[in-house]
C-alpha cells in the first residue's frame, strides 16, 4: 500500500503549531522562536516532508513556466535558441512550455492559453499576433527579426542576430571567389527580408546580378529544391546560390545533383543560420552563424531581468553572425 505523502498540515499537527507558523519556518523567517523552529524541523524529519515548491510558488502568485510561441518545428534555428532559452532560465527553476502554431492545431488560442496556465513570461518566435498588443501581459521577449504590429518594437524587449549583416557577408563571399551569376531563394518577410534585401544589394554593388525564385510557402527543403530547380533551368549560368536558411539550402543541393550540377565544382551553395544538419559531414555546407543558441540564452537573461522587475525601457538586443565556410562554395570555375 503507497504511504500518503506528508502535508504542511501533517507537520502543524505533529509539531503542535499552526500552518502559518510552519510556512514561516519555510521561508527561514526571523519571526519564529527557536523552540517552535526546532519542533517544526524536527517533525519535517520524522514525517519525511518535502515542500512543494510548485505550491508555494502558486502562493506567491508564480509557476515558473515560460511560454515559447514559435511557428515551425522543422526549422531547426528553434533547436538551438530554445537551448539558449533553457540554459538561461533552467539554472533559476524556469521551465518552458513551448506551442508551435503551424502544428498545434488543438490550441486554439495559444496566447490566451499561455495566461491560463499563468506563465511567468513568454517568447515569441514569430510575428507577434495583434493579440499581444494592448493586452494585461507577463514580460514578452520577441526572439529573431521580425514583423510586428504597430507598436510592439517598443512594447517588447527583443533579440535578433543582424540579418542585413548576414547577408552581405555571403554576397561578399560569393563575389570574392569570382561569382557573379547569383541566384537567392528566399520567402515571406522578416528575416528572410531583412536577408534577401542585404545580399541583392550587396551584390549588386559590388557588380554581380541575383536572380530570385521560390518567394512564397514555409522555408523547408522542399521549397529550396523546387525553387533551385527553376532557378538553374531558366538561368544555367548561375554559379553560386544563397537560401534563407540551411534547410532550403540542402534542397538546393539535392536539386543541383539532379540537374546535373556539381558543387562546388561549378556551383556554389550558401544557406543560413548554422544549425547541426549544416555542420554534419556529408553535407559539409558554407553558412552563416547567426548565434542562435546566444539569441536563446540572451532573451532568457533579458526576460529574467524583466520578471524580476530589474529592467527598465525595452532593449533590443542585435548579433553580429559570421560566415562559417565548409565545402559547398568554392572559386568559381575551378
Amino acid at each position: 500500500m503507497t504511504r500518503k505523502r506528508p502535508t504542511i498540515y501533517d507537520v502543524a499537527q505533529a509539531a503542535g503549531v499552526s500552518k502559518s507558523l510552519v510556512s514561516l519556518v519555510l521561508q527561514n523567517s526571523p519571526r519564529v522562536s527557536e523552540e517552535s523552529r526546532a519542533a517544526v524541523q524536527a517533525a519535517i524529519v520524522d514525517l519525511g516532508y518535502r515542500r512543494s515548491q510548485a505550491a508555494a510558488d502558486l502562493a506567491a502568485g508564480r509557476t515558473r513556466v515560460v511560454g515559447v510561441l514559435i511557428d515551425d518545428y522543422t526549422n531547426l534555428w528553434f533547436v538551438d535558441m530554445v537551448r539558449g532559452l533553457h540554459a538561461a532560465l533552467g539554472p533559476a527553476g524556469y521551465r518552458l512550455s513551448v506551442v508551435d502554431v503551424a502544428s498545434d492545431s488543438q490550441v486554439a488560442d495559444p496566447i490566451d492559453s499561455f495566461l491560463a496556465m499563468r506563465v511567468d513570461g513568454m517568447v515569441v518566435g514569430m510575428d507577434p499576433p495583434r493579440a499581444l498588443i494592448g493586452q494585461d501581459l507577463p514580460p514578452v521577449v520577441v526572439v529573431g527579426t521580425r514583423e510586428v504590429p504597430v507598436g510592439a518594437p517598443r512594447a517588447f524587449d527583443s533579440v535578433a542576430n543582424d540579418d542585413a549583416e548576414g547577408g552581405q557577408l555571403v554576397a561578399r563571399h560569393l563575389v570574392e571567389l569570382g561569382h557573379r551569376r547569383l541566384g537567392h531563394l528566399s520567402v515571406g518577410g522578416g528575416a528572410a527580408r531583412a536577408r534577401r534585401e542585404a545580399f541583392t544589394a550587396q551584390a549588386l554593388s559590388l557588380g554581380a546580378s541575383v536572380v530570385g525564385t521560390g518567394w512564397a510557402g514555409r522555408a523547408t527543403d522542399a521549397t529550396g529544391y523546387d525553387g533551385a530547380w527553376e532557378l538553374l533551368g531558366a538561368h544555367p549560368e548561375i554559379t553560386g546560390i544563397f537560401a534563407a536558411n540551411d534547410v532550403m539550402a540542402v534542397g538546393a543541393l539535392a536539386a543541383a545533383r539532379d540537374r546535373g550540377r556539381s558543387v562546388p565544382d561549378d556551383l556554389s551553395i550558401v544557406g543560413y543560420d548554422d544549425t547541426s544538419l549544416a555542420a554534419a559531414r556529408l553535407v559539409g555546407l558554407t553558412t552563416v552563424d547567426d548565434l542562435s543558441h546566444s539569441v536563446g540564452r540572451e532573451a532568457g537573461r533579458l526576460l529574467l531581468d524583466r520578471m524580476r522587475g530589474s529592467a527598465a525601457e525595452p532593449s533590443h538586443v542585435i548579433l553580429s553572425p559570421a560566415l562559417t565556410v565548409r565545402s559547398t562554395t568554392a572559386p568559381a570555375g575551378r
